[in-house]
Order: C-alpha cells, then structure tokens, then sequence
C-alpha cells in the first residue's frame, strides 16, 4: 500500500474519477438494478459541490480508487444523522483490486470522522456487493439492519456502521 497516496481529488482528476465510480459499480453488476445512476456516478463536479472526495492515486498519479465522505442533511446523505459522518460512492478500479485501495479509502474516512469528532461512521452497500461487505466487517463495521432501505425496485440496500 505504500505506493498508493490518498488524498483529497483534484478538479483535473474528476473525469477519470467518474470513470473509475462508473467501472468499479458496473462490475458489482449495479446498473442491472439501476440504469440510470451512470450519470450520477459520473457527475464528479457535482458531487464536489456537497461532499469531501478522496482519491487514490498510483506512484505515477493515475487514479485508482475514490470515496465521497458525506454530512449529515448535505444533498447527498442517505443514512446519516447528527453526529454521524457517511461515505458513499467507494470505488476501486479494477485493475487496483486486491492492493488493499478499498481499506485504505475506508480507513481515511475513517480517521476524517475522528478528526471531526464524530460519533460514527455510516454507509449503505448494495446488497451483493459482498466483497465490500466482508471488507468492511474486517475493519470493524457492523450491520445496522434498522436503516436498510430500497431507493427503487429491485435496489436494495444494507447499512453499516462503525463507533468510535
């Protein structure tokens, strides 16, 4: 993991970080439930506009994974409430799976709801995306089944948290 760096995206990186979000849910298999969140995925600037967007980047600055850390009551909260911070829209590109960006991505979020001093951290996951699942349950999420919810048909979503 040392060859990656985390940090905050850069506007010139946000189209190769729409690329990646778009890649990593398509081989989730996520459009099959939602055809219309591509462009969601793909609106970068947009997202920027209401959350912290950390990127990993490779030794020679490609962009391999990216994350969107969310407040709570921001337009792009789903779960959160006070005292909580969310993360949303975790992406690894496909040819980084497996190096370790995932946790790495996860556990900047992480340290940025201690620095905030938040009581939690919080997310929704597609319910087949089990790799991620089993990552975050290695790092010590835990299910919170009282917040699963289903934004459309044949879309559903399960809930994690983790306390500090």
């Amino acid at each position: 993991m040392s060859e990656v760096e985390i940090r905050a995206a850069r506007r010139e990186e946000f189209d190769a970080l729409g690329e990646v979000t778009v890649e990593a849910y398509r081989i989730e298999g996520f459009f099959e439930a939602d055809s219309t969140y591509e462009a969601k995925l793909r609106d970068v600037a947009g997202r920027a506009q209401h959350a912290e967007l950390l990127v990993a980047v490779d030794p020679d600055g490609q962009v391999i994974g990216s994350v969107a850390i969310v407040q709570p009551g921001s337009e792009l909260s789903e779960i959160s409430q006070p005292g909580e911070l969310e993360f949303r829209m975790l992406a690894v590109s496909e040819a980084a799976r497996g190096r370790g960006v995932g946790e790495a991505l996860t556990q900047a979020v992480l340290a940025r709801g201690r620095e905030l001093g938040v009581d939690r951290v919080v997310l929704s996951s597609l319910d087949v995306m089990r790799k991620a699942h089993r990552l975050y349950e290695r790092i010590g999420f835990r299910r919170l089944p009282g917040r699963d919810w289903h934004p459309h048909p044949g879309v559903n979503l399960i809930a994690y948290e983790y306390d500090f």
